[in-house]
């Protein structure tokens, strides 16, 4: 499953800055394999819901990711109505898996959503958040409305509250878990160890 790989390996006291410098360097590195994490929400049967979200921003100071979705998706209203979530991260290049307890909150509106449509309004992704249907929506058959002015561009962002992290090694695999209770946000303090 995974490929050979040195034996030089992460220490814990290097894990978790190096575990945030992964997830920033995925949200400028398209071809980073953290970039599309899975995200899960609960629906309201109360049922799981997960689906692929490009990752857009990683604060390592305070702990949050930041993704952006259709303000008229599904996954926005489970959110809102449910704002824990879970992201699932999988790397083959570095053997690593990541899974993130998270606390969302949804801004559909005000300057820092503005500011980032006037971002994403110069790239192709922009048609995506003008359509006229809402995403899921049925296709009735009848020929397709022109996109809008009006854009439909919210943004998710993720509070981390704990991070499980897993390494699949030749070298034998490791597993370590942070619940959030350090204040220390560069220190392994914070972190158990488990078996794999």
């Amino acid at each position: 499953m995974t490929r050979p790989q040195p034996t030089d390996r992460i220490t814990p006291a290097e894990l978790p800055a190096r575990i945030w410098q992964e997830l920033q360097r995925a949200t400028v590195d398209r071809h980073h394999e953290w970039r599309t994490p899975v995200l899960a929400s609960v629906d309201a049967d109360g049922l799981p819901q997960a689906r692929t979200v490009v990752l857009r921003r990683a604060e390592a100071d305070t702990r949050a990711l930041t993704c952006f979705t259709d303000a008229r998706s599904p996954k926005c209203a489970e959110l809102q109505a449910r704002p824990q979530a879970a992201l699932v991260f999988w790397s083959q290049r570095l053997g690593w898996q990541l899974r993130i307890t998270a606390r969302a909150e949804v801004d559909t509106g005000g300057p820092a959503v503005q500011a980032a449509w006037e971002r994403v309004r110069q790239s192709a992704a922009a048609s995506d958040y003008l359509m006229p249907r809402a995403p899921g929506a049925p296709l009735d058959g009848a020929a397709s409305a022109p996109a809008s002015d009006q854009h439909h561009l919210a943004i998710v962002r993720l509070q981390v509250s704990g991070i499980d992290w897993l390494e699949l090694h030749r070298d034998g695999h490791r597993r370590g878990r942070w619940d959030g209770s350090s204040t220390d946000r560069q220190a392994p303090a914070g972190w158990v160890w488990l078996t794999p």
